[in-house]
């Protein structure tokens, strides 16, 4: 893609890498859709808990902030999400396109793994993912946790799409950078590292997202595993009472969280010190 530096993305998602624990390994497994690229911590004979990044320049290295803490009795797989930025591949590139795709390659890096059931989490578009697998595929999900789900309970708010439209349109680090200091508020809280990963991201060579309706009503009703579920009180992305509310309406073995002075984007790197704890607590 013009513009885009393969060398600066590498570069840049290795020193957030770094923030990872010294235990950290990495892990590729192959799917249907190419090699999936796992970041990996925490005890080998601990259960398992798989991490999905958000889209764009997300990547599974985000989730530096909660690795080392849950890492300390789960063991922790972050995946890079097939055709979006980070270091999974694609097989002559295929790329999933439906969410019946999405399912086939998260049950190839289960298999991959040798993990017959997990707790499975996401942030925003990984989220979308997780529950979305969850509703298809619930004898592999034991807890499910969601970090401020799009597209699961509410849609985007217009002003949200208006100033992210610049940057989709014709992505370069600096309208990254913009679109990302005003959803956060001025870029408050933000990593400086991780803010380059994901100016560095801008033009990566990815496929188009698989993206559909939010589930249905009566499929989120017949979903019976333990479910957390985090909000952020300061999300631009959609409204936060919005998502709680039709989430209480659907989900019947649920619990609702509204993390603090923290927005969409924030997260999960930026998570204020409730968000573990209430992951431990619910993962036990």
């Amino acid at each position: 893609m013009p513009g885009y530096d393969s060398d600066a993305f590498r570069a840049a998602y290795d020193k957030v890498l770094a923030k990872w624990p010294a235990d950290r390994e990495a892990m590729t497994v192959p799917t249907p859709f190419g090699p999936a690229y796992v970041n990996v911590c925490g005890p080998r004979d601990a259960a398992p808990l798989v991490l999905l990044p958000g889209g764009g320049g997300a990547t599974s290295a985000s989730w530096y902030a909660q690795a080392g803490e849950l890492g300390r009795e789960r063991r922790v797989y972050a995946v890079d999400l097939v055709g979006a930025a980070g270091r999974s591949g694609t097989d002559g590139g295929r790329a999933p396109r439906t969410v019946a795709d999405l399912v086939v390659w998260l049950d190839a890096v289960l298999d991959g793994l040798g993990v017959r059931a997990t707790s499975l989490g996401g942030h925003s578009y990984g989220a979308w993912i997780a529950l979305h697998y969850a509703l298809r595929a619930p004898g592999r999900v034991r807890r499910l946790f969601l970090l401020d789900p799009t597209q699961c309970f509410a849609g985007y708010r217009t002003a949200y799409l208006l100033r992210a439209l610049p940057m989709l349109l014709r992505p370069t680090p600096r309208r990254v950078r913009v679109f990302l200091e005003w959803e956060t508020g001025t870029g408050k809280g933000l990593d400086p590292d991780w803010l380059r990963l994901q100016e560095a991201a801008a033009g990566f060579p990815s496929a188009k997202p698989v993206t559909g309706p939010r589930p249905a009503p009566q499929a989120l009703r017949a979903l019976d595993m333990p479910v957390l579920l985090f909000v952020a009180a300061n999300s631009r992305t959609h409204d936060t009472y919005e998502v709680t509310a039709r989430a209480g309406e659907v989900l019947r073995n649920a619990v609702t969280v509204v993390l603090p002075d923290v927005s969409h984007h924030a997260l999960p790197h930026a998570a204020p010190p409730e968000l573990g704890r209430r992951l431990r607590e619910f993962l036990v």
